[in-house]
């Protein structure tokens, strides 16, 4: 069994440059205008468009944004954020610290949002 990620976004082309080119995802399909899989690790992240049909308008009306994230993990937080907010991407709150490490929060174009991750050294 594999889990896969499924957000909507406003503009599926925006949405596959800020995953490809800031965050190191590849595009692993776009068969249309409204929908793209991409791929980071293992991480299979679909992207939809709404009112572009087939399983992204499951369970009525979608509309991109909230609180739920998945998290990328780093080994330099502060340089992806610093290029992250010089290339204007909105970073959402911020920086937290704990035990376990430091997070942030940064939103895609349509305004899902990130979970950018440093573990704590051991």
């Amino acid at each position: 069994m594999s889990a896969n990620i499924r957000y909507i976004v406003d503009d599926v082309d925006a949405a596959i440059e800020f995953y490809r080119d800031r965050l190191g995802f590849a595009v692993t399909t776009h068969p249309a205008p409204g929908f793209a899989a991409l791929r980071r690790d293992d991480l299979i992240l679909l992207l939809d468009a709404p009112g572009a049909g087939g399983a992204g308008t499951a369970g009525g009306n979608p509309a991109p944004g909230g609180w739920n994230r998945f998290q990328i993990q780093t080994a330099d937080l502060d340089g992806l954020v610093t290029m992250l907010r010089d290339q204007g991407v909105t970073v959402r709150g911020d920086l937290v610290e704990g035990g376990g490490g430091r997070q942030i929060l940064v939103e895609d174009p349509a305004g899902n949002v990130i979970e950018l991750f440093e573990p704590a050294s051991r």
